[in-house]
């Protein structure tokens, strides 16, 4: 009975390496992917004169116009016929605020159109999500007379087309 090997009895110590690993793993991938998650659609927003932050005590969703057409609740793309269901369902249902955040270069027409179509979904608050701007009166002007040209210049081209 001299040759009892202690080796054979159990560790009574827990072993965190394994566990250490682990966690370094799930860090680095956290840190990787957490600033993926807060991009959002990319837009190229309006400025004006004075900006307040979105709230964020408050659960709301950003409807988004980008340049090319397509729009977006939060980060899904939602088709025209369908917004204002999708409005219903998720902002009136769910008493949530909708802030729209349109692209500078979209047409105003098509802005009061998406608004048109909010307010008829139901909803009476409506926020819009801008810049802060440094714009000033002449800088306003001229870019008020530079809109007015392309304007007139893609009303030729397109009559031009017709004929």
């Amino acid at each position: 009975m001299a040759g009892v090997n202690k080796k054979s009895q159990y560790q009574s110590e827990i072993n965190v390496t394994p566990f250490v690993d682990v966690v370094l793993v799930l860090l680095i991938i956290f840190m990787i992917t957490a600033p993926m998650l807060d991009q959002g659609v990319e837009i190229d927003l309006p400025q004006t004169k004075e900006v307040d932050v979105l709230p964020s005590e408050v659960e709301h969703l950003v409807l988004s116009l980008q340049k090319d057409g397509r729009i977006f609740l939060d980060s899904y793309e939602v088709q025209l016929e369908e917004l204002e269901e999708r409005i219903k369902v998720l902002v009136t249902e769910k008493s949530r605020a909708l802030f729209i955040k349109a692209d500078s270069s979209v047409p105003y027409g098509v802005v009061v159109d998406i608004m048109g179509r909010i307010k008829a979904a139901g909803i009476e608050n409506l926020g819009v999500v801008a810049n802060p701007s440094d714009i000033n009166a002449d800088d306003l002007k001229a870019m008020a007379q530079e809109n007015a040209e392309n304007a007139q210049t893609d009303q030729e081209s397109s009559q031009s087309e017709k004929k």
